[in-house]
């Protein structure tokens, strides 16, 4: 078996065992408590009872009937998770353990073994400036092994990143109500408008991965800097305390940006790093939706 291919399984495989694990130890269930029966379907209508929610009385069928009626609901059992995954050439950054592409093929995981652990069905779009990858939803364990084999090894057309354009194909082709886990850097051009109309179709939650050496440049002279998906070198004298405050400045502000998005859009958002545990963030996002519930 060639050395790449035994990699690749080894790497596959290290992943699978990582997340089973914390799926069975305990986010399997916070994924049921805070996702399961998000969709409902309308059954009939019944006549009001003390104590129901007075916004569910139905005005028309009351009029006729002369009698307060409201409408039943039905949970629908089955849910199914979309993972739209960032493969441009910014997601191979990070440091000697984990790339972004690596941590992004973990949270997938989890996700995708949550939702096949509830019997729900799991689909998946890799996408760079175009879409890379498109897997229509389905359940089972094998089907989960491709997701995380795909995120992994997909050697994308394009080293760019276009949000709004993975975002609009969505809209695009998905007809029910998913729960759509968007795994990026975010460094992109504005995808605030996507956002806010995948929003509305779909149950959307934003993971975004970044490492520590994004954060601040280091003091260490000059530095050759080059933007992976462009290609564009840029020498930065690092020793300069001027340069690196601008820095940090320009990229607090960025962040700051983001985030607005997201909030202005309502989507809930995961903060993760490729050098810190990801299980209490998890943990954190999950224990906060179930409360809302």
């Amino acid at each position: 078996m060639p050395d790449r291919l035994t990699a690749i399984l080894k790497k596959v495989r290290r992943i699978e065992l990582a997340t089973r694990g914390i799926v069975r130890a305990a986010v399997g269930g916070e994924y049921h408590s805070s996702f399961k029966g998000q969709g409902i379907d309308f059954d009939d209508f019944r006549e009001y009872q003390a104590g129901d929610e007075v916004r569910s009385i139905d005005w028309n069928v009351t009029a006729r009937m002369g009698l307060p009626f409201i409408k039943k609901f039905v949970e629908e059992r089955e849910l199914t998770v979309f993972l739209v995954v960032d493969v441009s050439a910014s997601k191979n950054f990070g440091g000697q353990d984990q790339s972004k592409r690596e941590l992004a093929a973990e949270i997938a995981a989890t996700f995708a073994f949550s939702a096949i652990h509830n019997q729900d069905k799991v689909g998946l779009l890799l996408f760079s400036d175009q879409p890379e990858l498109f897997l229509a939803p389905r359940k089972g364990s094998t089907h989960c092994l491709r997701l995380i084999r795909e995120i992994l090894y997909c050697q994308p057309q394009s080293s760019r990143t276009d949000i709004a354009a993975a975002l609009d194909r969505l809209t695009r082709h998905l007809p029910r109500r998913c729960l759509v886990v968007l795994i990026s850097d975010f460094i992109a051009p504005t995808f605030e408008r996507s956002l806010k109309v995948a929003a509305v179709r779909h149950d959307v939650v934003a993971v975004q991965i970044s490492d520590a050496a994004e954060q601040t440049l280091p003091d260490v002279g000059w530095m050759r800097l080059e933007d992976p998906e462009s290609g564009e070198l840029l020498q930065v004298q690092t020793s300069s305390r001027r340069v690196r405050l601008t820095y940090q400045d320009r990229r607090l502000r960025w962040q700051q940006a983001l985030d607005q998005t997201f909030k202005t859009a309502g989507v809930d958002k995961i903060d993760l790093q490729t050098d810190s545990n990801y299980v209490p963030a998890l943990h954190a996002f999950f224990k906060r939706r179930a409360a809302r519930r």
